[in-house]
């Protein structure tokens, strides 16, 4: 059980990371380069409904990530 509980919190990390990292900030970061070209071809909105998307992912992944780590520790007892 501690085992699977450490490999799904290492995988909800990772996806956690990619995640942020894809997300427009202030500088547009990462993502700029991601969905510039789909901004040209779709439109502003879309790369905002993608936003939104990974806003909601993040908030999804982060609530798995805090669940997951009190999970491995009172299981390591």
């Amino acid at each position: 059980m501690h085992t699977a509980l450490i490999v799904l919190l290492v995988i909800v990390s990772v996806a956690l990371i990619t995640v942020v990292l894809l997300q427009s900030g202030k500088s547009a970061g990462l993502s700029g380069a991601i969905s510039g070209g789909a901004e040209q071809l779709f439109g502003k909105q879309k790369a905002r409904g993608l936003d939104l998307v990974l806003h909601r992912a993040t908030i999804v992944l982060s609530v798995l990530f805090f669940i997951l780590t009190i999970a491995v520790s009172y299981f390591s007892l």
